[in-house]
């Protein structure tokens, strides 16, 4: 039985419609229930729903084999585990925005509004700068607007957010998209199982990348 970690949401529901149209579906999965555990025993896979930023750390811990995880919780989080297959999809890119037509000067400490104080991190040591990080949870689009950040750290997808708030991406820090992951030690027990999945996710979805 290869257990299989989803993210909640959209991501989720389109990498299970992928598996599934490889053979590895599980019909339980699309009846009108609560349930987060999902067994398919014929096509020996059980699937849980977990919220997209606790997927890394079910894998890394064993309690599932194999899961798929944004690039950018990979980068943030730096779990133990093995990054497989980049399955093109939910892509955005991590960006570097700030007021529109401002430029932060060079010469003082920067001030980074970031739900991702780890990449903000490493990306301003590789350019030898120094920052100061201001953790958030919700909109940090406002930090900048109010002077309390000089830029923000954050993912970008159509931008749209930041031109109705007179902001722009200054540069891009990496791009982002759904990665296929497995535990170390499930990979080496269970290293037929993962393979095959491996295999035939490379095969059928390879040609439409």
């Amino acid at each position: 039985m290869l257990n299989i970690a989803l993210p909640k949401g959209r991501l989720g529901e389109k990498v299970y419609a992928m598996f599934s149209s490889i053979g590895y579906g599980c019909p339980e999965m699309l009846e009108d229930n609560r349930k987060l555990i999902f067994t398919n025993e014929e096509n020996g896979v059980r699937y849980f729903w977990a919220k997209p930023s606790d997927v890394a750390v079910y894998v890394e811990r064993g309690a599932a084999d194999v899961g798929v995880v944004g690039k950018d919780i990979l980068l943030e989080s730096e779990p133990d585990v093995y990054e497989l297959y980049d399955l093109d999809i939910g892509k955005c890119r991590m960006a570097v925005a700030g007021i529109k037509g401002e430029r932060p000067a060079s010469d003082k400490t920067l001030r980074v509004a970031t739900k991702f104080p780890n990449i903000a991190r490493n990306y301003y040591n590789s350019k030898s700068r120094d920052i100061e990080i201001i953790k958030l949870h919700g909109s940090i689009e406002i930090a900048p607007i109010l002077k309390m950040s000089d830029v923000i750290v954050d993912i970008v997808e159509t931008g749209t957010t930041l031109r109705e708030n007179n902001l722009e991406p200054y540069e891009t820090i990496v791009d982002i998209s759904a990665r296929f992951i497995a535990n170390k030690a499930s990979y080496k027990f269970k290293y037929d199982e993962t393979s095959r999945l491996l295999e035939k996710m490379k095969e059928n979805f390879d040609k439409k990348k």
